[in-house]
């Protein structure tokens, strides 16, 4: 027997409740919280976006925070796995590689992820508290803690923050030429900076 409810789904073209309903939920919210960032973004517009029933968001996720949680917060790849990769091979040439996997992983997606937590950070405490725990904690001073250098926090710090502003600028603002600037063009004039950061003088 049919329901109400089901007939209503099917007069408008709405997913079924299974594993592509989430996915499309996900891709969904990416986008939308891109463009209206946290506070912005409703159930309703991310639902109806992904041709789905807005009490699928609660279904799948518990409500909007858990789907921006998966949508966003999450990295394509797994943080310790992004650490170990960069940290393997000689220290004196960290600076290039890390450069070219953060650019590497994000432009793979086109940056629309980076563009989605960094549009929240301003409104959403949950986006601040994500950049700061994936890049600063979980990448950066595991990756400084294996160069054997001092003031490893100083030296996270600043490797966050000159990515996130190469990330800001390529993804966000998408200021030219750096925003088309292929990955070997970044590497040579970011990696230098990445490599002092990690291992070099800094006062």
């Amino acid at each position: 027997m049919t329901t109400s409810a089901e007939q209503e789904g099917k007069r408008r073209g709405r997913r079924p409740a299974g594993a592509d309903t989430k996915n499309a939920l996900i891709e969904a919210a990416r986008a939308v919280f891109i463009e209206q960032g946290y506070e912005g973004a409703t159930v309703r517009a991310i639902a109806k976006r992904a041709g789905v029933d807005p009490a699928m968001v609660n279904h799948w996720f518990g409500g909007k925070e858990g789907l921006f949680g998966q949508s966003v917060l999450q990295l394509p790849v797994d943080p310790t796995v992004f650490a170990n990769e960069i940290s393997e091979g000689d220290v004196n040439t960290l600076g290039e590689r890390i450069v070219r996997r953060f650019l590497t992983i994000w432009d793979s997606s086109g940056g629309g992820q980076f563009s989605a937590l960094v549009r929240s950070v301003a409104s959403h405490e949950m986006a601040v508290h994500g950049l700061r725990d994936i890049f600063l904690k979980q990448i950066f001073m595991r990756v400084a803690a294996r160069t054997g250098s001092d003031n490893g926090m100083f030296r996270a710090t600043l490797v966050a923050s000159q990515l996130i502003g190469m990330g800001m600028v390529r993804y966000v603002t998408k200021f030219e030429p750096l925003a088309s600037n292929d990955i070997d063009t970044m590497v040579a004039a970011v990696g230098p900076t990445i490599q002092r950061y990690f291992t070099g003088d800094i006062g």
